[in-house]
């Protein structure tokens, strides 16, 4: 299939070497976190396998002190730090410009104190809190105080993404905005919108709660508050690999992307369709069935983007599968640089993720989530989604990232290429297990290992392949952080020009009403009026005048 290419970006781009540093520091932080969340993820596989992981994982005081160190470090740290440092890469490039060194700096300095403090409290045991950190759960102060600031770390990059993007309008009237940078500030201002609600439930409630300043808080409001947050999260850990798929993906495989104004539609649905949290509040009182209902189709609505693309990108896939040689039906698959690591990463990524999309879709209908509300089902679904499409794409990425920021090759191509293999085997046992397991009741965020009775019927064979499977994806974590050492202290160096960047063979039209698209500020209104309809009676009704008085009663 030939295919003309009409719009192609400019590639000459030098990114300041104290940028790219910064930028490494923050990718290295995270993984730091990662790493010790995959430990503490291996011990809750084992768990579900019923084996007593206490006996060998000495370090862990508590179940749940383990479980509160997986989440937070590798579903908020991890996800975090790479999407400050990436993000703010891609923008740079989309732009042609350098960024805010100040603000750079800034928000690793937040990020890495944030971090630091959480970890502190996790570690001495002084917030068990899990992920789902809401009250009645309370935790020590300077839990609250971390997240807080890794959240401002996020605010201090989107500031200096706005301010990039002001220079760069100044500088370019009537242009339109270049996708990979559109797509990298449309990420941050998505996030921004979101982040409101666990902001206000930990600076309004749970921080001035742990220091004493309030004598208790309402629970149903902290955790309506942190679920406006939580489900459009899983978004943002996304969105970033969105990026990848779309801009970086079509060029490694030879291809090209078929639209730019698709793709800005994909990310404005994303933006539009945030207040979809209270559908991991199915079972909560206080909500009315009607309102219920309203969530549930919006929930829906929101895999409209992600059918689009799955579409755009295997469009993008098969361009270069064919200008690769391949041809028939199905030849072009075969004709991918499978070879590649960070492709074939980025691809199993993607296909893990088509069966994360389709257990949401269950989570997401009201009559079946009743049955499997908090069981091992819901914990399988999102290690299809933040635990393969987004975690093994962060690995795909790195294996042309940290080459290019510390401008060496890539070492043990063939390890990192069984690592993406392995832990991709893995996740799909490993959700298996849990799945099936949640089918037949088997609870989630409980020490099965500590049960002193006869397992009931199918948890034990559910547990075993959670266990095989949470294995294997500790190997797969194990290899990358061995590509990923060795690449930084003992790669070949060399000179790595540019950043993969892709082709667009239709261009961004200059007139007409799809300019629009790039007025930032309709879409942000309208996302925020959607907000205040879903959002602004629950919250209304769960604040009484009493809250922030002496009188105030406890939980």
């Amino acid at each position: 299939m030939s295919t003309p290419i009409v719009y192609e970006p400019d590639r000459a781009f030098a990114l300041p070497a104290n940028q790219r540093r910064l930028i490494s520091l923050m990718l290295y932080l995270g993984f730091a976190a990662l790493a010790v969340g995959v430990v503490n993820g291996l011990a809750q596989a084992l768990n579900y396998a019923d084996i007593d992981v206490f006996r060998y994982f000495p370090g862990l005081h508590t179940y749940y002190e383990g479980l509160t160190v997986h989440g937070v470090f590798n579903v908020i740290v991890l996800t975090f730090a790479f999407a400050n440092g990436f993000v703010s890469l891609t923008t740079a490039r989309g732009l042609n410009r350098p960024l805010n060194g100040g603000l750079l700096w800034a928000a690793f300095v937040t990020l890495l104190a944030g971090a630091a403090l959480a970890a502190g409290a996790i570690l001495s045991g002084h917030a068990s809190v899990l992920y789902t950190f809401y009250a009645p759960l309370e935790a020590h102060w300077t839990f609250y105080l971390g997240l807080t600031l890794i959240v401002v770390s996020t605010w201090l990059t989107s500031a200096n993404l706005f301010l990039s993007l002001s220079r760069w309008r100044r500088e370019h009237r009537g242009e339109r905005i270049p996708l990979l940078a559109y797509i990298s500030v449309v990420t941050f201002i998505f996030w921004d919108i979101a982040s409101v609600g666990v902001a206000a439930d930990v600076v309004l409630m749970l921080l001035p709660w742990s220091l004493g300043i309030l004598s208790g808080v309402d629970p149903m409001l902290s955790r309506t508050l942190f679920w406006f947050t939580g489900h459009p999260i899983v978004y943002f850990w996304l969105l970033p690999v969105y990026v990848s798929w779309y801009a970086m993906i079509p060029r490694q495989v030879s291809g090209s992307l078929f639209s730019d104004t698709a793709v800005r539609i994909v990310f404005l649905m994303f933006l539009c369709i945030i207040p979809i949290g209270l559908h991991h509040q199915y079972a909560d009182p206080g909500i009315s069935p009607g309102l219920k209902f309203v969530v549930a189709g919006l929930t829906f609505v929101v895999f409209l983007p992600s059918l689009l693309t799955a579409f755009s990108v295997m469009y993008a896939l098969e361009i270069g599968g064919r200008r690769r040689g391949g041809s028939g039906l199905l030849g072009w698959i075969f004709t991918l640089p499978w070879g590649e690591p960070s492709v074939a990463a980025q691809i199993l990524a993607m296909l893990a993720f088509m069966l994360g999309g389709i257990t949401g879709l269950i989570n997401a209908s009201y009559s079946i989530n009743l049955d499997i509300h908090n069981t091992a089902f819901v914990p399988g679904h999102f290690h299809l989604t933040v635990g393969s499409a987004v975690a093994l794409s962060y690995m795909g990425i790195t294996y042309w990232l940290v080459p290019y920021l510390e401008q060496k090759r890539l070492w043990g191509k063939r390890i990192a290429l069984a690592q993406a293999w392995c832990y991709f085997v893995g996740v799909l046992i490993f959700a298996r297990g849990l799945i099936s397991g949640g089918l037949a009741g088997m609870p989630r965020r409980t020490a099965i290992s500590l049960i002193d009775y006869p397992l009931p019927p199918g948890w034990r064979e559910a547990g075993i392949l959670t266990g095989v499977g949470g294995t294997l994806m500790f190997i797969g974590a194990v290899l990358f952080f061995v590509v990923l050492a060795m690449t930084v202290l003992f790669g070949e160096p060399t000179e790595i020009a540019d950043i993969p960047f892709t082709d667009t063979i239709e261009p961004p039209p200059a007139s007409g009403w799809l300019v629009n698209l790039d007025r930032f500020g309709y879409w942000v209104a309208a996302t925020i009026v959607l907000c205040v309809l879903i959002y602004g009676p629950i919250i209304y009704h769960h604040i009484p005048p009493e809250l922030y008085s002496s009188g105030s009663t406890n939980y």
